[in-house]
């Protein structure tokens, strides 16, 4: 086991349940469903005006349940409710769990059906997905990050078994900017928006401190996530800390991990060793050779399936969102991150970071080179085809 925790870890730790004042902002922490979970229910059953909730997965399981008995709660109520599902991160829920929310008042609507039979079914759009993890409350109380809503992120009798994630809570101008993205999609999807809501792109704050990110502006594309990446690489001076589910960079993005660890930077990957998509952990695991060789420091996490997907530059600046380091991220999916410029949330961040450090193993040059020659063959395969991945 490597990467012990620092003397201070344990309080910043503690700290995280916190909400840290951050230019016109507040903004929390939140690690795992475990604790997002019940911070996401407690806004929503203080919501007086509207809740709205767009979800890649949204489970028909005992955490979706409980879910929906409060959004159910709050649209008998008179609060407007609107929910957004992805149709494939759904699948598996069931055409009748959306039936009590419609009948209790709220809005449900799928974002690009696979069935033909759906009038909102397009072909064309069938490989663009809804990859996002947004709740906004009131239009002051955002949340996201990258957990979906279901027992796999907070099994309901062993919720420390669920897998390791990240989420964000904002409290201040910043959930505004969520509000307007939501719409953005809701509109559409078909969705009637109410009067007064502009587009994402003439709200947003851009507040330095606290800002919303998102790949897809009133349906263009946008690489603003992307770009973020790479500003922080290319402009951090002391560390680089990136937890990913997926990690699958392009060119640009490998070159910019090998320049910052070549000039001094300090970069740590951490990434799973137990994946749910183990197609992607093999052509991921062809991509260490030329990382380890130019200082990179690649960890593996042991214990649960790592899903988050977290940034810290210089120990100040932070993004966690929904977007994978990966083409499919960055070519098809919706997505949504937030960058908090903060040293002291900066500190938790990282003291998080360090946590599941101590709970990963360091993977070092000699022994990825000595990989079977079978395994190696099936990873080099398999990254042939990342550009799809």
């Amino acid at each position: 086991m490597t990467g012990p925790m620092a003397a201070t870890t344990p309080a910043l730790l503690e700290r995280d349940r916190t909400l840290v004042a951050v230019g016109l902002n507040h903004v929390r922490l939140l690690r795992d469903g475990a604790v997002a979970f019940p911070a996401m229910l407690a806004a929503i059953a203080a919501a007086q005006q509207e809740v709205l909730l767009e979800m890649y997965w949204l489970g028909g399981d005992r955490v979706g349940e409980r879910f929906r008995a409060a959004l159910i709660e709050r649209a008998r109520a008179g609060v407007r409710v609107r929910i957004l599902f992805d149709a494939v991160g759904s699948m598996d829920t069931p055409g009748e769990f959306w039936s009590p929310l419609v009948a209790a008042g709220a809005l449900v609507l799928e974002f690009s059906p696979i069935s033909p039979l759906k009038r909102q079914f397009r072909a064309a759009r069938l490989a663009y997905r809804d990859h996002r993890k947004i709740l906004v409350v009131d239009g002051k109380i955002g949340f996201t990050g990258g957990i979906n809503i279901g027992e796999l992120w907070a099994p309901p009798d062993a919720p420390e078994l669920g897998w390791r994630d990240d989420d964000v809570e904002i409290r201040g101008p910043a959930a505004g900017d969520m509000r307007a993205a939501f719409y953005d999609v809701w509109k559409q999807c078909g969705g009637d928006v109410p009067a007064g809501v502009r587009p994402m792109s003439i709200v947003a704050t851009h507040d330095s401190h606290v800002r919303v990110l998102t790949n897809r502006i009133e349906g263009r594309k946008n690489r603003v996530i992307h770009r973020t990446y790479l500003f922080g690489l290319r402009h951090a001076t002391t560390s680089v800390d990136i937890a990913s589910a997926y990690f699958l960079p392009g060119p640009r993005f490998l070159r910019a991990l090998r320049s910052a660890a070549g000039r001094g930077v300090r970069v740590r990957i951490l990434i799973p060793e137990h994946s749910d998509q183990r197609i992607v952990a093999l052509a991921t695991s062809s991509l260490y050779g030329r990382l380890l060789a130019s200082g990179v420091e690649v960890f593996m996490y042991l214990p649960r399936v790592l899903h988050t997907k977290t940034a810290i530059f210089d120990g100040r600046y932070t993004m966690i969102g929904s977007h994978n380091l990966d083409a499919v991220s960055a070519q098809y999916n919706l997505e949504c991150n937030v960058v908090v410029d903060s040293a002291e949330f900066g500190a938790i961040s990282r003291a998080s970071f360090e946590r599941d450090l101590a709970d990963s193993t360091r993977l070092e040059l000699d022994t990825w080179k000595r990989r079977p020659v079978p395994l190696r063959f099936v990873a080099w395969f398999a990254a042939l085809f990342r550009a799809f991945m």
